[in-house]
């Protein structure tokens, strides 16, 4: 079950990909960023920011995620550190991401962050039959009544 649960994690991202971004050395609110995802790489994520971005230093990191319908949230601990392999930087660009850097590619604020998970804390919300009466009459909710729940370390 938790193969399962990590691919719908992973396609709960990919449909919507807005996370919450926060360095866990300050503390600064995490603030909303778009991750770009790639199928193949199942414990990093990107992101573009300028270098006067609050999470642009990188470090120690906690990115949370909250899916479209609301029935799937994470929470991600692990490192964002600035990503040097020109070809990534290359592949992931966009007309989305350029509309942010006036210079495009070249702009000397651009920076793209690696994060690389070390764990995750997966919930998903899919109540059982029990779990909706049990709600819907405030009875007592027992694990597993109301969605799956799983720790991952990466």
């Amino acid at each position: 079950m938790t193969s399962k649960l990590v691919e719908q994690m992973w396609g709960a991202i990919s449909d919507s990909p807005y996370v919450m971004v926060g360095l866990n050395k300050n503390a600064e609110h995490p603030e909303p960023m778009r991750a770009l995802l790639d199928r193949n790489a199942d414990n990093a994520f990107w992101f573009y920011t300028s270098k006067d971005n609050r999470v642009a230093e990188g470090g120690k990191a906690t990115i949370t995620f909250s899916s479209k319908n609301h029935d799937m949230f994470a929470s991600f601990s692990g490192h964002l550190v600035h990503e040097s392999d020109d070809d990534l930087v290359d592949k992931y660009w966009s007309k989305q991401v350029e509309a942010w850097f006036e210079e495009g590619k070249q702009d000397p604020s651009l920076v793209m962050l690696r994060f690389e998970l070390d764990c995750a804390e997966i919930w998903s919300i899919d109540p059982t039959l029990r779990g909706l009466i049990k709600l819907a009459t405030g009875a007592t909710i027992k694990s597993g009544e109301v969605g799956e729940n799983i720790k991952i370390d990466y």
